[in-house]
């Protein structure tokens, strides 16, 4: 039987001047006393999938998780029954918390799960899932009283997503979009305090037109701090264009940017709009903008300012509203010390500028975001379960990740299909030798230092043909250090970002 206290503490919750994270967990924390259940989670449904909330008995990793229905039937049921759902002892339904509770020794076979929909006006926005070890654990719990706590915990969920949507939206008139959320595609995964930060920095931001200028590391996730900017703001539902600076040779340049008309120059044997022109009422996301050519940032600012864009090879202007949100690796202020990027063209574009934390100081996200990938990688294998032994775990968090989280997901996915390989089952632990860190650490230790590369004279070789191999075999060597990122090699081998790319073309290395 439920006890009157619970519920009324339950229900006290709801009105009490809590943040949304402060929330969801008294709530499962009551959930849990109430139930007397050995692991619960909270979670939102989005987009035909379940984002856990709050946990409570489960591994930190499950926090990063994202469970497709169509990859967990569990979840599925629980999703379509619109009520009350029991699974038996024995269901052959696999658990998507399979060796997932830490508390737990060895391997859950029998247990009791309880599944509780969350619905606001028969409109499913959540579900709590409850585990116990034993297969009787619930059996005292009618069906009513079950419902009780669904109802209390489905109006929490309800309230905290809605002011949730009113502090993003900033006014009532945009809550109803905010509130189905962002598009998991651009989810940012984190709760540290940098991330949380960032994330009500591009709350702020997003609802504007201001340009944004994103810097951070290579790998840190400045595309996906682009594609939030622009779904937080009125031009979400128009083109987000994106545009690498530094994948452009200055001879094509121009055509990408501004477009051209047929017969402007050798090849253009038809009209072509520009990134501006497709990009027009929506945002124009420019990666790698330091890597532009100071010819190019002129033509650039131009457009910036006058609000036109002319085509290559036509005297005619065309009128563009584009939003501007711009990325760079390199510090932009020092470039411009040096005469290497303009001044002005700073200016407008670091109209609100973002900073994105390495992952090296973001504390526990490397669990959420390992979870993340790991949910990623199972469904793409065709796994039932795929997690991470506690060595390996242990291993991950000691590491500084140079390559950040793109290095994660590399290292993640990799792991992976290892694990797969030698277990040969549907469900994989990945162990330390799996990641190979050490391999990784060896590397890193060595990055710092000037590349390398022995260059043998061959028999009957000449001058010519040694020096071009030399610089066949750095250049390779630097783009495997650099994650294959032109740009980085560019500042690494001190060449110019143009030179490069026609002196890889010369030696057959694109």
């Amino acid at each position: 039987m439920l006890a009157i206290n619970d519920i009324t503490n339950l229900a006290r919750d709801l009105t009490l001047g809590l943040s949304d994270q402060d929330r969801f967990e008294r709530l499962l924390t009551t959930v849990r006393t109430l139930l007397n259940c050995d692991a619960s989670a909270l979670l939102l449904y989005q987009d035909q999938r379940f984002t856990p909330l709050a946990i409570n008995g489960l591994a930190t990793e499950v926090l990063g998780r994202r469970f497709a229905l169509a990859d967990h039937p569990r979840l599925e049921a629980i999703a379509r029954a619109g009520d009350v759902v029991r699974f038996p002892a024995d269901s052959d339904l696999p658990d998507p918390y399979d060796g997932l509770i830490p508390s737990l020794q060895g391997e859950l076979k029998v247990h009791a799960c309880i599944g509780l929909p969350l619905l606001v006006e028969q409109r499913l926005i959540g579900a709590v899932t409850i585990d116990g070890f034993d297969a009787e654990q619930f059996a005292n719990f009618s069906d009513d009283e079950l419902r009780i706590v669904t109802a209390l915990a489905a109006a929490s969920l309800n309230h905290g997503l809605q002011l949730q949507a009113l502090e993003r939206a900033g006014r009532i008139g945009t809550a109803s979009r905010q509130l189905s959320g962002l598009s998991h595609q651009s989810e940012m995964i984190g709760r540290c305090d940098a991330m949380v930060a960032l994330k009500r920095d591009l709350a702020v931001v997003g609802n504007s037109d201001l340009s944004v200028l994103v810097l951070g590391e290579t790998g840190v996730g400045k595309e996906l701090v682009a594609q939030q900017v622009h779904q937080l703001s009125n031009r979400a539902a128009q083109p987000l264009v994106y545009l690498n600076c530094a994948a452009l040779p200055d001879s094509v340049a121009e055509s990408e940017l501004f477009g051209h008309v047929k017969g402007a120059f050798t090849g253009a044997i038809s009209h072509r709009q520009g990134k501006f022109e497709l990009a027009d009422n929506g945002t124009l996301f420019l990666d790698e903008i330091g890597e532009l050519s100071l010819d190019l940032q002129a033509k650039l600012l131009r457009v910036l300012q006058q609000g036109d864009v002319q085509r290559v090879g036509e005297d005619k202007a065309v009128k563009v509203d584009v939003r501007i949100v711009a990325a760079t690796n390199r510090d932009l202020k020092a470039e411009v010390s040096a005469g290497n990027f303009r001044a002005d063209l700073y200016h407008r574009l670091s109209v609100f500028p973002v900073q994105v934390p390495p992952l090296r100081e973001r504390n526990d996200d490397v669990t959420l975001l390992a979870g993340y990938f790991l949910e990623r990688s199972c469904a793409k294998l065709g796994l039932d379960q795929l997690r991470l032994s506690a060595a390996a775990l242990g291993q991950l968090q000691r590491y500084s990740w140079p390559g950040n989280v793109r290095e994660l997901e590399h290292c993640i996915n990799r792991a992976a299909v290892l694990a797969r390989a030698e277990r040969n089952q549907l469900d994989v632990v990945i162990e330390p030798h799996h990641l190979a860190l050490h391999n990784i650490d060896d590397q890193h230790s060595s990055a710092a230092k000037p590349v390398e590369a022995a260059v043998p004279l061959q028999p009957n070789e000449g001058f010519k043909a040694a020096t071009e191999r030399y610089q066949r075999q750095l250049i390779r060597q630097s783009l495997e250090h650099n994650d294959g990122n032109w740009a980085a090699v560019s500042r690494q081998l001190q060449l110019d970002s143009g030179n490069l790319h026609r002196l890889a073309k010369r030696l057959a290395l694109k």
